[in-house]
């Protein structure tokens, strides 16, 4: 084997199409356009959402709802969650590391602490929003419930 004799791989190499180079090649002629109408000539180019003249589904279906731009978006947290935490990690002290650390949030997401379930002892749980039902049960077992602002770049 030597330079001279290098072929690539049986099947590696696929030659391209060779279209409009004469009726010898098989693919002159209309070269594999069809016969006259739009499609067939250079430039053509079809609409996004044009379905032949027919009524698009993106007019005949009406418009409804909009997006709220000031929407703050929340990671939901129970009460019965950082029990869990609480009880199998002899965690005393809730806040957004802990949080990341234990997978329940990631990033810059915003934490709402929500009421589902109980708390057995007391802790301290800093989170950017709590239900009414959630800072109740924290502070009924002695424990804090503190509100950590956000950052004005976050939004």
């Amino acid at each position: 084997m030597n330079l001279s004799n290098l072929k690539p791989a049986e099947g590696s190499i696929k030659h391209s199409k060779r279209i409009g180079r004469g009726q010898g090649s098989g693919k002159g002629g209309t070269s594999t356009r069809g016969h006259k109408g739009a499609k067939a000539r250079s430039g053509y180019h079809q609409k996004i959402g044009f379905e032949g003249g027919q009524m698009p589904i993106y007019r005949r279906l009406p418009k409804f709802g909009f997006k709220n731009i000031n929407r703050i978006e929340y990671v939901g947290i129970n009460l019965d969650m950082l029990n869990k935490l609480a009880e199998d990690k002899n965690i005393t002290t809730f806040d957004v590391e802990v949080f990341k650390q234990n997978g329940l949030i990631s990033g810059k997401d915003r934490i709402k602490i929500l009421g589902r379930g109980e708390i057995s002892k007391a802790v301290t749980v800093s989170a950017h929003a709590f239900s009414k039902t959630a800072k109740a049960a924290i502070e009924a077992k002695g424990g804090a419930a503190n509100i950590i602002e956000a950052k004005k770049t976050e939004e």
